[in-house]
Formats: C-alpha cells, structure tokens, sequence
C-alpha cells in the first residue's frame, strides 16, 4: 500500500515540476523533494519527512500562484499520511 501512496505522490510531484506557471526555487524544492522521497537515506518515513520539511519551506513563497500553494498543501498531506 505505502508503494502506491509513494507512486501517487510521486505523480503529482511530477504534475508541479512540469507546470510553467510555478517558480523555478518552487520547481527545484519539488522535484529535490522527489529525489529525496525516492532515493533517500533511511525509512519511508524519515524520508517523507524530510521531503515535507522542504516543501513546508517553500509554501509561503509569495511568488507563488495559489493553485501551485494548493497543489504544495496537497503534497505535504500526502506525505504526512505516508508518515504515520
């Protein structure tokens, strides 16, 4: 179950990272986010957490259109349900 929880976030990970219309500092936190959930150190949740430490940082970026915020809040949940 967690494999597919991770594929989907993964997904969406790939959704933000492919959309223009979000900055660039947002696009590279995403995708060293994925880099991280994917190949990072340690158990899936100590890697969720770190992916959601680096998204949290980026979140109030206030160049940020707030469908990409959305779409940032949205993957920070998912990987806090793949934290617990």
């Amino acid at each position: 179950m967690a494999t597919t929880k991770v594929e989907q976030i993964i997904s969406l990970m790939e959704v933000v990272m492919n959309d223009t219309s979000i900055p660039r500092n947002v696009r590279k936190a995403v995708s060293d986010a994925k880099e991280k959930l994917q190949n990072g150190e340690g158990e899936l949740r100590t890697r969720a957490s770190s992916a959601i430490y680096m998204l949290d940082e980026v979140s109030n970026d206030i160049n940020m259109p707030m469908h990409a915020r959305t779409q940032i809040w949205t993957l920070m949940s998912a990987l806090e349900t793949v934290k617990s």
